[in-house]
């Protein structure tokens, strides 16, 4: 019986020849992350075990990314906390306003990850770097505080999905548009405690931003991780953020999957989650059978899709039109590397003289922080990962998943929207 990809790497890790799904084990980081929200936590949790420091200064990486800029004293006295931490211990990848940006778009432009690596993150988005062929999860703060003590972490070995991909996506069809697809087939808990294992000749027609969008909501069906195979485009990507050292692993011929879809991406149509659940899934084409649905806010940005391909597609279809009169959009470039390439390729101007605002990388809106909280009653497009009662706001909100490509069309009509029905 042979292992997957993700099954590979564990055992590596766990210095065995082989693992088998449902083992427990104990393998070595590559890297441990935590964010302004989770590293406190796990900072004070780590105080509690009276060790002598972290186990590896290179191998932490802390990101204030969810409430910065500052937004309130409480979140001040977070960053302060993690701030001191990573002074105290010289963390190297410590990173602080005007050199941050969204953790899980971060990284891998840093070269923190690469294929082969065992990741962990308090942050349930941490699976994002799976696109790069790395096995990376979330865990809770207290694992983060082991991890940083330990170098070393416990996983129960996950069993497997093998997702097929086929073809090549139409116009204004992405990585978001493909996730969706996948969480509507099998549902928020499909995949739970899963590999999500994505394979086949239409990775190919895959940019390395869908990819990361895709990986990154492998949570949202309850994957313990989503993972690619290393391919060239992946190498490129590797070599050109980062001067560490990969390893590529490959499934073997006779590994167990538990199940197996082949999905053509051919035939997907832009698609949208409906509140509350990302589940809850509906293609424009059943949409536009629909009522009208009116918007009152549009958010393009988050760890899901603010990342350069995503600003360009939005760029394009804001170019010469302006946002609806009496609609907000918020675009939140991920980083600060991509809001200068955006910055520089004219991007941000598109988006200002459409009537858009445009803020300094941040998670913001995407948990309720800040910068696009919904009051009662309002409905928001967004491009970021979950869609549950109260998570942009109000509890009497709600929120609609899409892609960059369908929220800023739906900018501009005040309706959930396709590019295609522009003039």
């Amino acid at each position: 019986m042979g292992m997957t990809m993700t099954q590979k790497i564990l055992a590596h890790a766990a210095g065995l020849e082989k693992v088998e799904a449902g083992q427990l084990i104990e393998a070595k980081l590559d890297l441990v992350l935590g964010n302004d929200i989770t590293s406190p936590v796990a900072i004070k949790e780590m105080e509690k075990m009276k060790v002598d420091g972290v186990f590896d200064r290179d191998k932490i990486a802390l990101v204030p990314d969810h409430f910065v800029p500052n937004k309130d004293i409480k979140s001040a006295e977070h960053c302060k906390c993690v701030r001191e931490f990573a002074k105290r211990n010289e963390i190297t990848n410590y990173f602080e306003v005007g050199e941050m940006g969204i953790e899980h778009a971060l990284l891998p432009e840093k070269g923190l990850t690469v294929a082969g690596d065992v990741i962990i993150g308090a942050d349930s988005h941490t699976c994002t770097y799976g696109a790069l062929g790395a096995f990376s999860t979330g865990v809770g703060s207290t694992d983060m505080a082991a991890g940083m003590a330990t170098g070393m972490a416990w996983f129960k070995v996950p069993s497997a999905i093998k997702f097929n991909l086929t073809g090549k996506p139409s116009k204004w069809v992405s990585g978001k548009d493909v996730i969706l697809h996948i969480i509507g087939m099998i549902g928020v808990d499909g995949a739970l405690y899963k590999s999500m294992e994505f394979v086949g000749d239409g990775i190919a027609n895959l940019s390395m931003d869908d990819r990361f969008t895709i990986a990154n909501m492998a949570i949202e069906a309850g994957g313990k991780n989503g993972i690619f195979p290393v391919d060239a485009l992946a190498e490129q990507y590797m070599k050109e953020h980062s001067n560490r050292a990969y390893t590529i692993y490959e499934a073997d011929e006779d590994a167990v999957y538990d199940a197996e879809y082949t999905i053509d991406l051919s035939a997907l149509r832009p698609t949208v989650a409906f509140p509350h659940l990302p589940e809850n899934t509906h293609t424009i084409d059943e949409i536009h059978k629909m009522e009208e649905i009116p918007i009152d806010q549009v958010v393009i940005g988050s760890c899901t899709n603010g990342r350069l391909d995503d600003l360009r597609i939005a760029a394009e279809i804001l170019k010469g039109r302006h946002v609806k009169k009496g609609m907000r959009c918020i675009v939140i470039p991920a980083t600060q590397a991509i809001y200068m390439q955006a910055m520089e390729e004219g991007l941000l101007k598109i988006f200002v003289e459409a009537g858009a605002v445009v803020s300094t990388p941040t998670c913001g809106p995407c948990l309720g922080g800040y910068m696009g909280i919904l009051a009662e009653g309002e409905r928001c497009v967004s491009t970021t990962n979950r869609n549950f009662v109260g998570r942009m706001g109000h509890v009497n909100s709600e929120i609609y998943l899409a892609s960059p490509a369908v929220a800023a069309a739906s900018a501009v009509t005040g309706k959930i929207s396709c590019p295609c029905e522009l003039a």
